[in-house]
């Protein structure tokens, strides 16, 4: 079993830490875990952001309260210096690294040949609005609209063959919000993007953690049979930000991967 999507933001960077999340690992039985950060943790992507500060003041105070302050050589040492040690699970490092299509060229420049085993590619806002911070911020906000253009971002993050994986493809639904409108078009052209790009998808329980009441786990089904139609690689992954939260609910997301 793989739990592909866990952050190591609140430890520092030793080795104490990292085993930390590998005993968690072996606890829950799990074969393989990959480990990585958020982008915006690094002043090297701290551009990246000044849209979305400028957007909402929310943002801007949360980003400038503890983001943009690390630097991506110290992330790397780490990587370097956990590949030394022989582990009980196989061990994976990467980055999540938020889409913003203006700044492709700068992410391939602060990305490429630094050794990362994956990337992971995630849309976070759309139209510079965080969607996944508060639910209180939809308020008075266009559901279509706002789905439209985060399977359109979608769709371009997995054709820019920057990434290896697109994270939680449908996390938009996190507080509960549908559109009016069938996704069955924007699943097939993503399905087809990602399978073009030889791109994984991460099933993902993380938005179902947060919120249980409001969001499903994992993937829609039929986003899921489309990916399979397709022939698109799932990892199962639970968004842990914390030892504690590894391997959350993985059997299931893999038994919702075979059944749909």
């Amino acid at each position: 079993m793989i739990d592909g999507h866990i952050h190591i933001e609140r430890g520092p960077y030793t080795l104490d830490w990292i085993n930390q999340f590998v005993n968690r690992a072996v606890e829950t039985g799990l074969d393989e875990i990959w480990l990585l950060e958020h982008c915006y943790r690094f002043e090297e992507f701290v551009p990246m952001y000044d849209s979305v500060c400028a957007y909402s003041e929310y943002v801007n105070a949360w980003f400038h309260k503890k983001y943009g302050t690390l630097k991506l050589a110290d992330y790397l040492e780490l990587i370097r210096q956990v590949r030394e040690v022989q582990f009980p699970v196989k061990v994976k490092f990467g980055l999540e690294i938020c889409y913003f299509k203006e700044f492709e060229s700068l992410v391939s420049r602060l990305t490429k040949d630094k050794g990362f085993d994956f990337l992971l590619g995630s849309v976070h806002f759309v139209d510079n609005f965080a969607f996944d911070h508060k639910p209180e911020h939809w308020i008075g906000l266009d559901v279509d609209k706002l789905y439209r253009r985060y399977f359109e971002d979608s769709i371009s993050l997995a054709k820019t063959r920057l990434f290896d994986g697109i994270g939680h493809p449908d996390t938009l639904k996190l507080f509960g919000h549908k559109p009016s409108f069938s996704l069955t078009e924007y699943y097939e052209r993503l399905a087809k993007a990602l399978a073009e790009s030889h791109m994984y998808a991460d099933q993902n329980s993380g938005a179902e953690r947060r919120c249980p009441d409001t969001a499903s786990l994992g993937m829609e089904r039929e986003l899921l049979r489309i990916l399979k139609k397709h022939h698109v690689k799932i990892v199962t992954s639970s968004d842990a930000h914390c030892p504690e939260d590894v391997g959350y609910k993985i059997r299931e997301l893999e038994r919702c991967v075979e059944d749909c």
